[in-house]
């Protein structure tokens, strides 16, 4: 047997040292581990529709791709931004500086979301943004680094509003969330409403997380508007339908229209309140055989149906995963080429990512049933409409997003 001078032993052995301490350099993964941090209300307005549901979610994407991909383990971290633009921030920068998180996914919030859109791109990570909803997270503020898979505010506002007007509703008044997301609700919606031949009677500003509308109501009442558009989500919507109901305005006449609603809203509101609303989805727990397969696993482990955003989330997740197992890495350069470049799954469907990061898929314009149409628990909504995906979304042409080729 030949023998190994000491010297080249020592070589050997700081070789195999480097190797064993290496794995993730074999697999494309940088760091051993890949890292998905969600970041969402967890104790606030939004806290039913995103919330511990969206990280459950999360996790269930990592159990059903098998715990890893190239062979190395996901983890799933969480945080609460609190709604505020500072906290977000500074749990994502702790998230990606100290822990090397490698993409940071939900974030409902706009003005979070637009935050971390920043953020993420100047550390070159991945966000994957399945709760904003502003328009603007992919057209003018649009990132390299970012997906927008949540259904947006100029889609969710375009069926419902025409949909309205078409129905008699031609003088308008909004309550409007004071801050991105609101606020963009309100611009795109006042547009689709005088091309439409309607008028906009008049709005009022609330602060989020407002439990007492009545001074906002009362303006609403006053301006005779046929239809008030809530131009607010969670718990604010909730509490505004609710006492609406105390003050008389459907019953006077006005109809009460929710422009961005969750079924976890209807659940609280219960359907003798929520009747007859009109709201836009991309996703219904039971608008197929996959979604309620999917719909029934995830009930059984949070005890309620999930939202669109939580399902949004699951998927944008999944997609994530195979982009990195596509790329053979986590690189977000090459992570992004196969975000973009593959078909993203929604159960039972499938969509596209455009160049600007917005995933284009199909939604439906639904009515809230009656109490004696519903047929059990969770049964909520009956569609009205089909909306396609080329028609529900801002064209192409019409972005104004950086990264969109021009002619």
């Amino acid at each position: 047997m030949k023998k190994i001078s000491g010297a080249a032993f020592a070589a050997a052995v700081a070789l195999s040292s480097i190797a064993i301490g290496q794995p993730a350099l074999a697999s494309g993964i940088s760091d051993g581990v890949v890292k998905i941090g969600v970041l969402n209300d967890q104790s606030g307005p939004y806290v039913d529709l995103a919330g511990p549901g969206s990280v459950l979610a999360a996790e269930m994407a990592k159990e059903d791709f098998g715990g890893k991909v190239l062979g190395m383990p996901i983890e799933i971290v969480s945080g609460d931004h609190q709604n505020k633009p500072d906290v977000g921030s500074a749990i994502v920068r702790a998230w990606i500086d100290k822990e090397g998180v490698d993409a940071i996914a939900d974030v409902p919030t706009s003005s979070v979301a637009m935050a971390v859109q920043g953020i993420v791109r100047e550390k070159d990570r991945i966000f994957l943004i399945s709760g904003a909803a502003t328009e603007a997270l992919s057209r003018d503020a649009c990132s390299p680094n970012s997906i927008q898979t949540s259904d947006d505010t100029y889609a969710l506002t375009h069926g419902t509003i025409r949909a309205a007007v078409e129905s008699g509703a031609d003088t308008w008044f909004f309550i409007t969330a004071d801050y991105t997301f609101g606020n963009t609700i309100e611009t795109a919606s006042r547009a689709i409403i005088e091309e439409a031949g309607g008028k906009v009677l008049g709005s009022v500003k609330h602060p989020q997380g407002t439990t007492d509308f009545s001074s906002y109501l009362l303006q609403a009442q006053a301006s005779g508007a046929k239809a008030i558009g809530l131009a607010n989500a969670g718990n604010d919507t909730i509490t505004a339908i609710k006492q609406a109901g105390e003050f008389g305005l459907h019953a006077g006449g006005q109809q009460l229209v929710g422009l961005i609603l969750f079924i976890s809203e209807i659940n609280a509101l219960g359907l003798d309140a929520a009747q007859g609303l009109l709201l836009t989805e991309g996703f219904y727990w039971d608008m197929n055989d996959q979604a309620r397969e999917w719909s029934d696993r995830f009930e059984k482990r949070f005890g309620k149906k999930p939202t669109r955003e939580h399902a949004t989330t699951y998927a944008t997740v999944m997609h994530y995963l195979k982009a990195i197992e596509k790329a053979g890495t986590d690189n977000a350069a090459d992570v992004m080429k196969q975000l973009k470049g593959n078909p993203m799954e929604f159960f039972g469907t499938t969509g596209q990512i455009r160049e600007d990061g917005r995933f284009i898929h199909d939604l439906a314009l639904y009515q809230v049933k009656s109490p004696e149409e519903s047929k059990g628990p969770w049964d909520f909504y009956k569609k009205v409409r089909d909306i396609p995906g080329e028609k529900a979304f801002v064209p192409l042409a019409e972005s104004n997003c950086p990264l969109v080729k021009t002619n």
